[in-house]
């Protein structure tokens, strides 16, 4: 059975309790919240308001988004880090979300990884003390100063420290990366999302286009999704669309639950 959840980016309208209403009557098993939109985080409740006011619906808050450009690491990216870490801890998120630099600096191989190694190392000790995990994930995009989830994983291994590090594999991101590999081992969650419109390269996809996932899918979602559960992952497949259109759909449950039989149908039929 997927272990299907919802990214608040997916509903980005929708309050803070409005994504527990929809994450219930789905019957999914968690969310992910942000703290990127245009509203405050949980909606000015304190963490520890806010964790048993998700725990109360049944529901699991999977991770918190986001320390952008965590791999340019500074005193003050330390700050921002520990800020969230807190907050998630206070409210019992499982994990913060890691998004790399993607301005087109740091792009280069060997500073890729060495950006990489002082941000882990950097961030290891604060997870640590609170029992979180940090979840990394690559940006496919030509301009992201990471790519390849085989770059993260090298460097995890490397450190010994698979307990703090697993990757977000990103159903998008993974297409526009090129990269072929997946590591369900090392992979904490999953975001899926598709993308339908037939003019587009991979090169020219953007976040904007990306929409909740059907028969018309070019990101071949429902393969990728059986790949990694074939390989043992086990974890929270969780909805994140960027698109306006999904934004702005007058009934967010009927069109997630669509998607929700569409995966799982295609899932059945290829394992049948």
């Amino acid at each position: 059975m997927v272990k299907f959840a919802v990214n608040h980016m997916t509903v980005a309208g929708a309050s803070f309790e409005g994504l527990l209403e929809i994450a219930s009557k789905l019957h999914v098993e968690g969310i992910e919240l942000r703290n990127d939109l245009s509203a405050s985080l949980f909606d000015g409740l304190d963490p520890e308001q806010a964790g048993k006011l998700v725990r109360s619906k049944g529901l699991k808050i999977f991770s918190l988004a986001e320390v952008k450009m965590f791999n340019n690491w500074s005193a003050s990216k330390a700050t921002e880090a520990n800020e969230l870490i807190q907050i998630a801890a206070g409210c019992g998120a499982e994990a913060i979300s890691l998004i790399p630099r993607n301005d087109g600096v740091g792009t280069q191989p060997s500073q890729c990884r060495s950006n990489l190694r002082i941000a882990l190392q950097g961030l290891r000790p604060m997870l640590e003390e609170y029992g979180l995990i940090g979840l990394v994930e690559p940006l496919g995009f030509q301009t992201s100063s990471l790519r390849f989830k085989a770059e993260i994983v090298k460097e995890i291994d490397a450190l010994n420290a698979a307990n703090c590090f697993k990757l977000i594999h990103d159903s998008f991101h993974h297409v526009l990366a090129g990269e072929t590999a997946i590591f369900p081992a090392h992979t904490g969650v999953v975001h899926i999302s598709g993308v339908t419109d037939p003019s587009l390269t991979p090169g020219q996809m953007q976040d904007k286009d990306r929409v909740l996932i059907d028969d018309r899918d070019r990101l071949q979602n429902v393969d990728q999704i059986r790949c990694l559960i074939a390989g043992g992952f086990n974890g929270p497949i969780s909805f994140e669309a960027f698109s306006e259109d999904v934004h702005n759909h007058s009934d967010p449950v009927a069109a997630l639950s669509r998607s929700m039989l569409f995966i799982e149908s295609g899932l059945a039929a290829m394992a049948a």
